[in-house]
């Protein structure tokens, strides 16, 4: 089995920052990208940003210049630093990563269980 573990959620007030942290664990051969998605209440769950395993990184508009993502591939390890956070990034941030948990060919989407981003202005 493959679990992945969120940390470092919390409150903070505009302007500041919060670093969250995911590690994957359990049955894993390989990991080709990992990442970092939202979901604000009433809306749909949204791309945040994503690394893969090479450091390509992708992120949505909204966050580009305040959020930076990174990994640590021997930890199995992804960030997020969010700095200048906004109101609007309220929201629950989930982990995402797609994982070979063994030798075969075969790739599986897998999910945090959600950290709560709260940004009070």
């Amino acid at each position: 089995q493959v679990q992945l573990v969120e940390s470092g959620g919390g409150s903070v007030q505009a302007g500041g920052s919060l670093r969250l942290s995911c590690a994957a664990s359990g049955s894993i051969f390989s990991i080709s990208a990992m990442g970092w998605y939202r979901q604000a209440p009433g809306k749909q769950r949204e791309l945040v940003a994503t690394i893969t395993s090479g450091g390509n990184t992708n992120s949505a508009d909204s966050v580009k210049g305040r959020f930076t993502i990174s990994r640590d591939n021997a930890k199995n390890t992804v960030y997020l630093q969010m700095d200048s956070l906004k109101p609007e990034d309220e929201a629950v941030y989930y982990c995402h990563a797609i994982i070979r948990p063994t030798i075969l060919p075969n790739e599986f989407q897998y999910w945090g269980q959600g950290t709560q981003v709260t940004v009070s202005s």
